[in-house]
């Protein structure tokens, strides 16, 4: 992915962060992050959430002071990370928690920054000046919303504060929950006042808001590209060209689907009006989860529809070709096999069309399937509640 242009000072780092189960947060909050080597000598119960081999491989690889990381607490700069992932696929998100933990830990005596995943060969482990001057550097990857694992950002968007021994517990300040059901088990643990619980359901990869259409159709706030729908559907253009947008961002995450368009618009299997699906055979959580060669099962499969809105990237898009491709949708979902499917809102961004206009064009030709169907929300503006309910979206079905 490329960094960007690289910020001129330090990045502001407001938090770090801490992956653990809710079980452990009262040891936590008592003894502090431990590092693994001190809940081992110090006898502390606590809930494990990582792989024994992960784990395993930190404690043979060593900082430059010749300690093994197994005797460092780790603090991510980014929870959202492919651990978090891995976490989250093999657990539960009601059964996790991210600990914020105040910028200050960077003045910890004796730590170091790690300018990647710490265990990784082509991570450096770094004095704090010297990292921090790495970490300014990647800022934009470690901000990021995704990754890639041939370009590094996989490894980079793992960058870690490696602290000798604990992290003190009066320097965590906030705790990070899945959703309002987990934030109210947390609260049942009598927590000390001065911490926040904030339901961040983006961080753990979960949709903020879901508003349930029909049967079927469901509406929601979030990251497609994270969907657990088996086909993912990508807007594009029939020219060829996946510049901006939702198009750019899987030309970067799956740089297979580019290919795979490029050569559908050669061939003139993708035109307005006649998507084209592009059944995939690799697993997602090979590029998204940490260690996943050693994942018990991976994820499903994922498919991406390749669905024309326009026909050039400069023009606006086509609601009336939109609403032929959702017809082909309709036509032909069965008999290609996709079992269920997630859209966003098609022409709603770049295409410049108005969900007020789309929305109800795609609830009515999607509510009739009999697979589940989510639709994502655009990001880029607020919709107003009266055009995001079921009497506004299915109106056209009694006209």
């Amino acid at each position: 992915m490329p960094e960007g242009v690289v910020p001129k000072r330090k990045p502001e780092i407001r938090s770090l962060y801490f992956i653990t189960h809710i079980e452990n947060i009262p040891s936590i909050l008592q003894h502090g992050i431990l590092s693994h080597k001190s809940v081992e000598d110090r006898a502390i119960a606590y809930r494990p959430i990582y792989d024994a081999s992960i784990v395993a491989n930190r404690k043979a690889k060593t900082a430059p002071n010749g300690r093994s990381l197994w005797e460092f607490a780790n603090l991510y700069f980014q929870a959202r990370n492919p651990m978090l992932y891995r976490v989250v696929y093999e657990k539960s998100p009601k059964d996790l928690a991210v600990l914020g933990v105040q910028a200050r830990v960077l003045e910890s005596p004796g730590s170091f920054i790690a300018t990647g995943n710490a265990a990784s060969d082509a991570t450096a482990i770094l004095p704090p000046k010297e990292g921090l001057l790495s970490i300014a550097e990647i800022w934009n990857t470690i901000r990021s919303e995704w990754w890639n694992s041939m370009d590094g950002s996989k490894r980079k968007i793992m960058a870690e504060c490696l602290v000798p021994n604990s992290v003190p517990p009066d320097l965590i300040d906030t705790i990070y929950v899945a959703s309002h059901e987990v934030a109210k088990r947390i609260k049942q643990l009598r927590l000390p006042p001065n911490i926040a619980i904030v339901p961040e359901p983006n961080m753990f990869f979960r949709p903020a808001r879901q508003i349930k259409i029909s049967k079927n159709l469901t509406l929601i706030e979030g990251d497609m590209f994270f969907s657990t729908m088996q086909t993912l559907t990508v807007s594009v253009n029939v020219v060829g060209v996946m510049g901006k947008g939702l198009a750019s961002r899987a030309k970067y995450q799956f740089p297979d689907v580019y290919v795979v368009y490029q050569d559908a618009c050669r061939k003139k299997q993708l035109e307005m009006g006649k998507p084209h699906l592009y059944k995939r055979e690799s697993f997602v959580d090979g590029e998204l989860a940490d260690e996943p060669e050693s994942l018990p099962k991976p994820n499903a499969k994922k498919w991406f529809l390749l669905f024309a809105t326009k026909r050039h990237w400069r023009d606006e898009s086509d609601l009336g070709a939109i609403e032929a491709g959702l017809g082909w949708v309709r036509d032909n979902h069965k008999n290609e096999g996709i079992q269920s499917l997630a859209m966003p809102a098609l022409g709603c961004g770049l295409g410049k069309l108005e969900w007020r206009n789309v929305g109800p064009v795609m609830c009515h030709e999607l509510t009739s399937l009999d697979i589940k169907v989510v639709i994502y929300l655009p990001r880029e503006r607020q919709i107003e509640e009266q055009l995001l309910t079921p009497a506004y979206l299915l109106r056209r079905q009694s006209g």
